[in-house]
């Protein structure tokens, strides 16, 4: 397959964990893939380091916490000249340990607006670049957590997300505050909060914009990659003795390797075309266990909140 003729993907965070190995599995099938990452040096390093051919692979920085970054990127995308068949919202950061909240370049706290602001972002520009491609199937894809849903094992232990009524957001989301629903600092909460805007976003995507343009909006929840770098900033005891748990007592452990080969499936199989699902393989891993749609928790299928997250977040990034 000639180069230019390869369908591209744009995956966010592919320099480490379900990234890279994402990457790796849609080269093999023959996808070019750009690495939107941070670290261009790292990203270079790691695609040769899992046997990424040269050839179907461009590193192009993006730093998802600043939204002058995103922008950047999707000017240096356009610049390249590729056609744009798939994105992959990826990236995400997890801060466990911090007492006080950091800040991303517009003032907002750093895990929502690089999980959440720089994706809703990201993925608003990149829309048109879907809708442009010659493609007919054209896919967004953005990767779920099990922790967005109390309503299962890994999401009932506190604190539990909580997007409240968005005050956070409806009142800037700058200094003094922290949190989206203007409580105070939870850094946990934080992340969790993310990654049901994540789910919200996806489902937002698909009930705007699915019927006009036939993109096919979906997310996943590949499994729990306990050996993944999201929990470089946890406890080093944690970092050894989590993976051992999800092996052997949750058995809710997925290799990196298998959890990137599961959102290949997403971005590329014919029976994974189904916009607005949310596919999962369950939370104990099963030897040949099966995908299918799972129900997501009761406010990330909140469409009324849903909206009122949209409009808000829309503001924060400037594309009301």
């Amino acid at each position: 397959m000639e180069h230019n003729r390869k369908s591209t993907v744009v995956i966010t965070g592919a320099s480490s964990g379900v990234g890279l190995y994402s990457a790796k599995a849609l080269a093999k099938r023959g996808w070019h893939v750009v690495m939107a990452c941070r670290d261009l040096a790292k990203a270079e390093k790691a695609a040769q380091s899992v046997g990424i051919p040269q050839d179907s692979y461009t590193i192009m920085h993006i730093d998802l916490a600043s939204l002058e970054s995103v922008r950047q990127f999707v000017k240096d995308f356009r610049a390249s000249g590729k056609s744009l068949e798939a994105l992959v919202c990826n990236a995400a950061i997890y801060m466990p340990l911090l007492k006080q909240p950091l800040r991303s370049p517009e003032g907002y706290e750093l895990s929502v607006a690089t999980n959440h602001l720089g994706h809703f972002l990201l993925c608003n520009l990149m829309l048109e670049d879907l809708k442009n491609s010659p493609a007919t199937d054209k896919r967004l894809v953005i990767l779920g957590t099990v922790t967005h849903n109390p309503d299962e094992l890994g999401g009932k232990i506190p604190p539990r997300p909580d997007l409240g009524e968005l005050k956070g957001f409806e009142q800037g989301f700058k200094e003094p505050i922290t949190m989206i629903d203007g409580k105070k600092f939870e850094p946990v909460k934080a992340y969790k909060d993310s990654k049901v805007c994540n789910v919200l976003t996806m489902r937002e995507l698909h009930r705007r914009y699915h019927d006009s343009t036939g993109i096919i909006f979906s997310s996943l929840y590949p499994g729990c990659v306990a050996e993944t770098p999201l929990f470089r900033n946890h406890y080093p005891l944690f970092q050894k003795l989590f993976p051992l748990f999800q092996k052997h007592i949750t058995g809710g452990y997925v290799s990196q390797e298998l959890s990137g080969e599961r959102v290949a499936a997403v971005v590329a199989d014919p029976e994974y075309a189904q916009s607005g699902a949310y596919w999962s393989w369950g939370n104990r891993q099963k030897k040949d266990g099966k995908s299918f749609v799972q129900r997501v928790s009761p406010q990330a299928r909140d469409d009324a909140k849903g909206e009122r997250m949209w409009d808000l977040s829309a503001k924060l990034v400037g594309v009301a």
